[in-house]
């Protein structure tokens, strides 16, 4: 289902949801059985797995792949560009949420970043580095907290 209200100019599964008010570039990849929430973007090089949530006011830009299983909570920010200058190029960097990772509200992901396999970022946290598998991250910036059992 593609809301009548969004604006997709790539293939969308028919089991995946499209919301009002997104916006998905005609380069990017979604698998099925996702569900993309209102007032989201998506641009070129992104890539999205199956069975993915990624709830409203997300914006997903060059560089990033959300594989299978991950929720991405709500208005969670991500960036590619270690040094932002408005009209100058950058090197963009690659960022991986591995399958099953679970991301809270109001989290900062900076650009580079890997999340492994189950690892879970509490709310509101910002992530400056990579967080391993089956562990759970939270705070600013982002420390371990515990292992999680998978």
């Amino acid at each position: 289902m593609i809301h009548k209200l969004s604006d997709v100019h790539t293939f969308i599964p028919q089991t995946t949801r499209v919301w009002q008010y997104v916006v998905i570039l005609e380069n990017a990849i979604v698998g099925e059985n996702c569900n993309i929430c209102s007032h989201s973007f998506i641009e070129n090089k992104v890539v999205i797995g199956n069975n993915v949530t990624i709830k409203c006011g997300v914006y997903l830009w060059d560089g990033i792949t959300v594989e299978d299983n991950v929720q991405i909570g709500p208005n969670v920010t991500f960036t590619n560009d270690k040094y932002p200058r408005a009209k100058q190029p950058f090197e963009l960097q690659q960022t991986v949420i591995k399958k099953y990772a679970s991301i809270g509200a109001g989290s900062v992901i900076l650009g580079g970043i890997t999340i492994g396999e189950n690892a879970m970022i509490g709310a509101g946290s910002v992530v400056t580095k990579d967080v391993p598998a089956n562990e759970l991250w939270v705070g600013n910036p982002a420390k371990f907290v515990r292992k999680i059992e998978s």
